[in-house]
């Protein structure tokens, strides 16, 4: 297979033709012509956005997503690599579990699909799944969470960590210590006391950052904090970081663009695990990403059924929907603020998260040689947000009806286009 990706325009201002051939680039000049072609329109060309924090329920919850769903979610939204994250039934704490969902990616060919084990066996915080298990299957995993709960037992944490390190693996933890947020259902503070619902303090949060810094510190291993949400969270990182100890950290879009005044109106659609925090939280995480204290974004896209989010806010399900809106999400928070370049969003969505999780073939720099995992952007455009338009399963996204920057037109896996002026590819036709 060879096409010709013309007039395509790359973050230093460039355009250029790009020749892709046996799916990796094969030539970057002026005046190219081989094979088909594809009019990139002077849009912006990057490579293929990665992200490490998807929720794809197959296994056990195909109500809410499959992979396959979720994998068309994320080529609209310009990935062509997602995490899988492990809370599925049955857990993904088996290398048998793993390499299903590893299979069904692979099956479903419109993003690479790189499972995410469990730490502890079904997620019950008791004992170590099979960490060396999944490590050797056929997904080769190499990171580990059990996100959407905290391996709060610090000698289990400790274990993990070891056991992890003998293969180059990292732990990402969910940074919520549990006794103290029984029955929270958003974030402690002025709001959460006017509405009368239980706080969720950020202390909660920075307490479990802060031991597990320790932790991996005194175990020489690699620490990930998941989904980080508090100014305090922020600087225990910066510390980390200046002390010289192994630790990366990733932001959602949601929490770099949305507070918690927004829960005002109970609308369960902003009850997020963990919960959306004040103006001070957001401004303080967008330093961070735009310092570099946080190394990526890291969707949590978090797919769930009609009826588990339109109910009363206390009986409702956590979690948003994010992969399709991402980028725009944080060209908006980051970009149009000017707080990041297009340079850095390209760090901080494809390469850093990349090179964290040992994708080797992703988030690669446009050279010849390289793996044509690809996203064109048409980095003018404005578009409104539509539920009804999503290629995920479910629709629970906290931006309908609001006009976010930036659109992803094509995307490119493996060296074929998967998405086309914004329509999903399939099998050759347009659907």
């Amino acid at each position: 297979m060879e096409f010709t990706i013309t007039n395509a325009r790359l973050i230093d201002d460039q355009v250029v033709d790009v020749i892709v051939s046996s799916g990796v680039i094969a030539e970057i000049g002026n005046g190219l012509n081989k094979g088909e072609k594809i009019d990139a329109a002077k849009n912006l060309l990057i490579p293929g956005l990665v992200d490490l924090h998807t929720h794809l329920r197959e296994p056990g919850r195909e109500d809410s997503e499959t992979v396959a769903t979720g994998s068309m979610a994320a080529a609209k939204g310009g990935f062509t690599a997602i995490s899988a994250m492990a809370n599925t039934f049955p857990v993904a704490d088996t290398a048998g579990v793993v390499e299903q969902v590893y299979r069904l990616g692979q099956e479903a060919g419109f993003c690479d699909v790189f499972p995410i084990g469990a730490v502890t066996q079904g997620l019950a915080g008791k004992s170590l799944a099979e960490l060396g298990a999944m490590a050797n299957s056929k997904a080769r995993v190499r990171i580990f969470s059990d996100d959407g709960k905290c391996v709060s037992d610090p000698l289990l944490m400790r274990r993990a960590l070891e056991y992890v390190k003998t293969f180059n693996g990292i732990i990402a933890q969910h940074a919520q210590e549990p006794a103290l947020t029984v029955d929270s259902q958003m974030n402690e503070g002025i709001v959460s006391s006017k509405l009368g619902l239980v706080g969720w303090p950020a202390v909660a949060e920075e307490a479990i950052i802060a031991r597990d810094i320790l932790l991996a510190e005194h175990v020489g291993s690699r620490l990930h904090i998941c989904h980080l949400t508090t100014a305090g969270g922020v600087d225990l990182v910066r510390f980390a970081k200046s002390r010289g100890i192994n630790v990366t950290a990733e932001v959602t879009p949601h929490h770099l663009l949305l507070t918690d005044d927004l829960v005002t109106d109970y609308d369960s659609v902003y009850k997020v695990n963990p919960p959306l925090r004040t103006e001070r939280d957001v401004l303080a995480l967008r330093k961070g990403l735009a310092d570099g204290t946080i190394d990526i974004v890291g969707t949590d896209h978090a797919p769930h059924p009609t009826e588990d989010k339109d109910c009363e806010w206390q009986s409702a399900a956590f979690g948003m929907v994010g992969l399709e809106t991402a980028l725009s999400v944080v060209v908006k928070a980051m970009i149009e603020t000017k707080m990041m370049t297009w340079a850095d969003l390209v760090d901080r969505m494809s390469i850093a998260p990349a090179k964290i999780a040992g994708y080797l073939h992703h988030g690669q720099i446009l050279k010849v040689g390289a793996t044509a995992n690809l996203t064109i952007i048409d980095s003018n455009a404005n578009w409104i947000v539509d539920r009804n338009r999503l290629a995920s399963k479910s629709k629970n996204t906290p931006f309908e009806g609001m006009q976010l920057p930036s659109r992803v037109v094509h995307t490119f896996l493996n060296g074929k286009q998967v998405l086309s002026n914004g329509e999903i590819v399939n099998g050759g036709a347009i659907e």
